[in-house]
């Protein structure tokens, strides 16, 4: 069972229907679930999912999550989702005391961590989900958001965080992330992963489509997956990759006052040593530096010039 509480036109499930395929899978294997609140949004995500052969469950009618969840009796499986970022107007009075805010009440004016416990909530006992999220959900210890992270990580259910490159959505410039968060890190089946966090730092990935998108090639996305993968799994070659990723425990995490910025763990790469003396190097620069230095002086000299033969002189 497969979840998506904020679903929009259903872009979630159309990619989740290529990945079953693309693993030889049948769409008849997965119970897919959603809600849109948007009447439009949602009537339109009905007829995107019709047309493809999707069977979905978006509920009754258009309905808000937070205060009319309508698929509330359902655990899931598996929750991938893109909730809209930093939304300051979902706050309702009813939601006060509500039984989904385990970790700590999310402030009024920000739902980032609304939706973080709304999802943990609806998870089964075993299940994974992995949310797109705004940077500041990492670090903001704004009204109860930096003590409901803390009580999140001591629960040991914060799995990895990945930072994406930026210009990746052309509806929003705010730089995002990955949460995925884990119920099961104990899982025999897995390498023992308790009390720990993958960070991987994906900022530098990705290739400019044009001047106002960037898009992740199947290679960055294979690397991304894979390193993850290999931190899970028991058979996995994983190993921290200076500038990229890297496994911190909860005690390093802490130390960082559980901040979950991936850069302030994965350090910077180190460059790779191109063969030339240092002193030869500098001789270079400083020689050409020169050069820039004297092509400056006879650009100024024959701006003087030009304005001099309009009657302006440069004092």
């Amino acid at each position: 069972m497969n979840i998506d509480p904020a679903c929009g036109s259903g872009g979630m499930f159309v990619q989740s229907e290529k990945f079953v395929e693309a693993h030889s899978g049948q769409l008849g294997d997965i119970s897919i679930f959603g809600q849109e609140s948007n009447g439009t949004t949602w009537k339109l995500c009905k007829m995107n999912l019709a047309i493809r052969g999707i069977e979905v469950d978006l509920g009754k009618e258009p309905a808000d999550t937070f205060t009319n969840n309508q698929h509330s009796t359902k655990k899931m499986d598996y929750i991938m989702a893109n909730p809209p970022f930093n939304v300051k107007d979902y706050w309702h009075q009813s939601l006060e005391g509500d039984m989904r805010w385990k970790y700590g009440t999310p402030p009024e004016g920000n739902a980032n961590y609304a939706w973080i416990q709304h999802m943990v909530h609806q998870l089964k006992p075993t299940g994974t989900a992995g949310i797109v999220l705004a940077n500041g959900s990492l670090s903001s210890n704004t009204s109860n958001e930096g003590v409901i992270r803390k009580a999140m990580l001591e629960d040991d259910i914060v799995d990895c965080i990945i930072a994406l490159p930026d210009k990746l959505f052309l509806t929003t410039g705010i730089p995002a992330c990955i949460w995925i968060l884990n119920r099961n890190k104990a899982n025999p089946k897995h390498r023992e992963r308790t009390n720990e966090t993958l960070f991987i730092d994906a900022r530098n990935l990705g290739t400019m489509k044009d001047r106002k998108l960037r898009e992740l090639l199947d290679d960055d996305i294979k690397k991304i997956s894979e390193t993850y993968h290999s931190w899970r799994n028991k058979d996995g070659q994983y190993e921290d990759e200076k500038g990229f990723c890297k496994s911190a425990n909860l005690e390093e995490i802490e130390k960082h006052d559980y901040i979950l910025t991936p850069g302030r763990y994965v350090g910077i790469a180190q460059e790779e040593d191109d063969g030339i003396p240092f002193e030869e190097k500098m001789e270079g620069l400083t020689e050409k530096l020169s050069q820039q230095f004297k092509r400056s002086r006879e650009l100024e000299e024959e701006i003087r010039k030009n304005l001099a033969s309009i009657g302006f002189e440069v004092q």
